[in-house]
């Protein structure tokens, strides 16, 4: 059997750190956690868990951090978490038996990141990350802000994953994350394809929006790059356009991103949506149709929303129908959305309009 290093930067984590190595610290064989800084009871904390407590001064670079960490590192694999991630329970057993049976002779495995959760246990955003690492391989990380390991070798795609869990009063980082960009700006740094990517969004959940589409442009004009990015650079400028009520560039940039590969359920709500706002019913619910058929990808690495493949178009496609005048068909699509969100405010009134309706129209006709 492997042995596993949990290596960890922190700093200020009093509210999280215990919570997350309560669900690790018995599946690793050891525990190296390097503050950058912490003015709470952080490194307390720490040391309840492992004597291997480091200290490390911040730079302003994540990936300096995280080197640091995996440098500390002495068992066959490094196993990396930040301090508001955990283990749940079926995880918790899933990497207990891949500890058990892993080939030595992998150099990495992949797992899920699970990096939102709705108020019903829904995953809302998932993607792969390289999570178990061959430490005589001695990966590194890249990048200021959001970081990369680049790895390359003999690499095996599990289905452990590790969630995201911020505490209700978990400070938003957009602000850090923008003046880390901002800072490389002002040194004259030249920005990457994925810069430009990561940094559009940063733009663009602090609400500058026409910011936030020249950086996505930016990525887009580079031949360089991550397919998966250009693809999500186009959807999210349509959001961006969306919210600026430019709906004929949403449109076009929607459009535009199925050059760049198969169309992600993500897009066919977003365009489903585009023709919901008009009320054309019909139109809207072929591309939410569409979107409930598109299967998930197990060796998908880059961002996937499951809402967009389940309960949202389900939902919306509960509306077209009803406005369609095919109250069982809106029933059903409504029932299919319950599944997932069961005490979703949405479906309850749906289901309760819907009864009073199929109670005075038995016989409903096909759309």
């Amino acid at each position: 059997m492997v042995t596993i290093s949990l290596c960890m930067i922190v700093k200020n984590e009093e509210d999280t750190l215990a919570r997350c190595l309560d669900t690790v610290h018995d599946l690793v064989d050891e525990i190296n956690i390097v503050d950058t800084g912490s003015e709470d009871k952080t490194v307390e904390i720490a040391k309840e868990y492992t004597e291997r407590v480091f200290h490390f001064p911040w730079t302003g670079n994540f990936a300096e951090a995280r080197n640091e960490s995996f440098s500390h590192a002495t068992m066959d694999y490094i196993f990396y978490m930040d301090a508001d991630d955990v283990l749940l329970e079926e995880d918790r057993d899933k990497l207990k038996s891949l500890k058990e049976s892993l080939n030595p002779a992998i150099d990495s495995v992949s797992m899920y990141y699970n990096a939102g959760m709705d108020s019903f246990g829904n995953v809302t955003l998932r993607y792969r990350r390289h999570r178990l690492l061959r430490r005589e391989k001695n990966y590194k990380w890249y990048g200021d802000c959001h970081n990369y390991l680049n790895v390359a070798g003999n690499i095996m795609n599990s289905d452990v994953a590790v969630t995201h869990k911020s505490p209700p009063n978990k400070k938003s980082r957009i602000g850090r994350n923008l003046s880390i960009y901002q800072t490389k700006i002002e040194r004259g740094d030249g920005f990457s394809p994925r810069d430009y990517f990561y940094y559009g969004n940063e733009l663009r959940e602090s609400g500058r929006h026409q910011e936030a589409i020249e950086s996505y442009e930016k990525n887009l004009a580079m031949k360089e790059g991550w397919v998966d990015d250009k693809i999500h650079a186009c959807i999210n400028m349509a959001d961006c356009y969306r919210i600026l009520k430019d709906d004929s560039k949403e449109l076009t940039s929607l459009l535009r991103s199925l050059e760049y590969g198969v169309p992600r359920p993500e897009t066919l709500c977003r365009i489903g949506y585009h023709f919901h706002r008009q009320k054309k019913w019909q139109i809207a619910a072929y591309w939410y149709e569409q979107a409930i058929n598109m299967k998930p990808d197990f060796n998908q690495w880059s961002f996937s929303y499951p809402a967009y493949s389940t309960w949202y178009p389900h939902l919306q496609l509960c509306v077209c129908y009803y406005y369609m005048g095919n109250f069982q068909k809106a029933w059903e699509h409504n029932e299919e959305a319950g599944k997932y969100r069961p005490e979703d405010t949405s479906v309850l009134h749906n289901r309760k309009l819907l009864e009073s309706k199929l109670n005075m129209t038995p016989t409903t006709t096909e759309a």
